[in-house]
């Protein structure tokens, strides 16, 4: 029986990470083709389906704690901010579409996940995974995570006079519940977060990074 789970398990894991992988490259693909025909203002627009769609699954690894190696205390803020970039921002205040920061977020996000989930996909599915591809996965990071993060904080910044102005998303009082939510607040506190946040996460991939080549050095 428990050979059976693990099978199973194994089955969906690779399913899951080459379905993803295969979004987050249309999202490249759709990114690259908006950029050399019509440039940085068309990137959205090219890509905006796909994004959300890939970008939405990855709550699935959330729902999946215990099947996925990664921890929750390192995958739910990277998760959670990119929500909020895809469907807080990007999504919210059109405002933010044509600016050139779209342009090096896609293209950083997708790299990073094409990257990612094809190394989980090939370990899932066939059991190893090539060294150079594992190289990849646990350096690249050295330069897309700085330029994602980089984007998604000039994004966020970006959108604020906008969040401001609409007042979307917003509750005043008096209302039923009497309570109230300012989302232009909620904004700045989610850039707050990037301040000790990002150095953190980049200090464990950087840990994870050693821990990977040295076993790489080592086979």
């Amino acid at each position: 029986m428990a050979s059976f789970l693990s099978t199973v398990k194994r089955i969906y894991l690779a399913i899951y990470n080459w379905a993803i992988f295969t979004g987050w490259l249309q999202v490249l693909v759709f990114a690259i083709k908006a950029l050399n025909e019509s440039g940085t203002a068309a990137v959205y627009d090219a890509v905006e389906k796909p994004l959300q769609l890939a970008q939405t699954a990855a709550i699935l690894e959330l729902i999946s704690v215990g099947l996925v190696r990664s921890p929750v205390s390192a995958t739910l803020p990277q998760i959670g901010s990119r929500l909020f970039v895809t469907w807080g921002i990007l999504y919210s205040f059109p405002e933010t579409r044509t600016h050139v920061l779209v342009s090096s977020l896609v293209i950083s996000w997708s790299l990073t996940e094409i990257i990612r989930y094809s190394f989980f996909g090939m370990k899932e599915a066939l059991g190893f995974t090539p060294s150079w591809l594992l190289w990849l996965r646990y350096s690249t990071f050295l330069l897309l995570y700085p330029t994602g993060i980089t984007s998604e904080v000039g994004l966020i910044y970006i959108a604020l006079p906008y969040i401001k102005a609409s007042e979307k998303y917003c509750v005043r009082m008096p209302n039923k519940w009497n309570s109230s939510f300012d989302y232009y607040f909620a904004s700045l506190a989610v850039l707050g977060i990037y301040v000790p946040g990002s150095p953190h996460m980049y200090t464990y991939m950087l840990g994870q990074r050693k821990k990977a080549l040295s076993k790489l050095k080592a086979a």
